[in-house]
């Protein structure tokens, strides 16, 4: 599956004729934003906000290209409010195409890596120092 389509599903109408237009367009909610940096040899994106099927676009943008540029990516993920099956979804592709630590994460986010068992597939460091050091 193309990585565009396994991010950014399209909703299709019931009859299979034509694809329904995303709703929110692909637009970041308010309060999502992205933030990325060069630190201690690996690039850093820094997520703050909610992530879901409407506001994971800028994120997923910044991770592909950074897994396509750089040899160790880390997500500070301190910063992330809420997160569903869609973000995981992205951690995961993203971890299949490159070197991803996710750092920090939120309590909120750490128990739904542990409940969906993908916390045995990421690697994920207590701090962004530990994430881009190992």
């Amino acid at each position: 599956m193309p990585w565009d389509e396994a991010v950014m599903p399209r909703l299709m109408s019931n009859t299979g004729e034509e694809p329904l237009p995303q709703q929110a367009g692909g637009r970041a909610v308010e309060g999502a934003s992205v933030v990325q940096y060069p630190w201690n040899g690996a690039w850093v994106i820094a997520a703050r906000g909610a992530y879901d099927l409407h506001s994971v676009a800028p994120l997923a943008d910044a991770l592909k290209a950074a897994v396509g540029a750089h040899p160790k990516v880390v997500l500070d993920a301190s910063g992330i409010t809420f997160a569903d099956s869609t973000l995981l979804n992205l951690l995961i592709l993203t971890h299949q195409t490159g070197t991803l630590r996710v750092a920090a994460p939120s309590p909120r986010l750490r128990r739904l890596c542990e409940i969906t068992a993908v916390d045995t597939v990421l690697k994920i460091r207590q701090t962004v120092d530990e994430a881009a050091t190992s």
